[in-house]
């Protein structure tokens, strides 16, 4: 799927970015030349298969000459939002849904078993499952906020996952995964397998994607939960300006999968 952020809205090429560091890499994309808005309205075409983004009644193309079509007008009107919002220059890095959208139509519609199945094992190494050691504290925090989430898995869907001390590897139960991708079975499509899998990778956790995705709990309680041992470690050892930057952009990411979901969701 990342591979396909390494093009930009148009189709355009652009070089792989050029340092593995989130914050420092956004620091070299803003020196690079925006290209100057183009367009006077933005607006929706209505068509069989669903609704498509136009720029002064043209359509807009994928980076693979696909119409950027959504399957329903709220998911439209997420896109139209944001190139609506774009001043004199077109910042991509400011165009997150969109650039998820060019993704599901172009990569994940043609490798969505392989992206169903990346999700599921999410499941096999879950966050939720691995648990400290020590000190009691965060030990009594990750059971307090934890265990409810693999209780609900476990009554809701039937999915009883093993819990594992520390770092080392542990199976789990070929039940406990086959439970969870029936559960996740339900959102097998291009555009709500390309949301749920970024918040599987923002978070860590299979069993936080489907909890949010049932609406089990909230998006910010999903993102609290899932940064629980970092929050921990800041309320001990504090933080900086760079990590907070990190999370500040992954949290963005995390956040606009979440709203197109929520608009995918409403054809559903």
């Amino acid at each position: 799927m990342r591979d396909e952020l390494s093009q930009d809205i148009f189709g355009t090429f652009i070089p792989e970015p050029s340092h593995e560091d989130p914050v420092r890499r956004a620091q070299i994309q803003m020196k690079r030349p925006l290209p100057k808005r183009f367009y006077e309205s933005v607006g929706i075409e209505t068509r069989d298969d669903g609704f498509s983004i136009t720029l002064d009644g043209k359509p807009v193309k994928t980076p693979s000459k696909n119409l950027l079509t959504l399957p329903n007008r709220e998911a439209a009107d997420l896109v139209v939002a944001e190139w609506a919002g774009q001043g004199e220059f077109i910042d991509p890095a400011t165009m997150p849904i969109t650039k998820l959208v060019n993704t599901a139509i172009d990569a994940v519609s043609n490798s969505l078993d392989a992206v169903f199945d990346e999700i599921v094992r999410f499941a096999g190494t879950d966050l939720l499952c691995y648990r400290a050691d020590g000190p009691r504290e965060l030990i009594d925090r990750q059971s307090a906020r934890w265990d409810p989430l693999l209780a609900w898995i476990s009554t809701a869907h039937g999915a009883r996952f093993i819990l594992v001390e520390g770092v080392m590897h542990q199976e789990q139960p070929k039940e406990a995964i086959a439970a969870y991708a029936r559960a996740l079975e339900r959102y097998r499509d291009p555009f709500q397998i390309s949301c749920l899998n970024v918040v599987t990778t923002l978070t860590g956790s299979a069993v936080l994607t489907l909890a949010f995705a049932e609406g089990a709990f909230d998006l910010d309680e999903v993102w609290s939960l899932a940064h629980l041992d970092e929050d921990w470690t800041i309320e001990h050892w504090g933080s900086d300006a760079e990590a907070e930057a990190r999370r500040e952009t992954r949290y963005g990411e995390f956040a606009s999968a979440a709203s197109l979901f929520a608009a995918i969701q409403t054809a559903s």
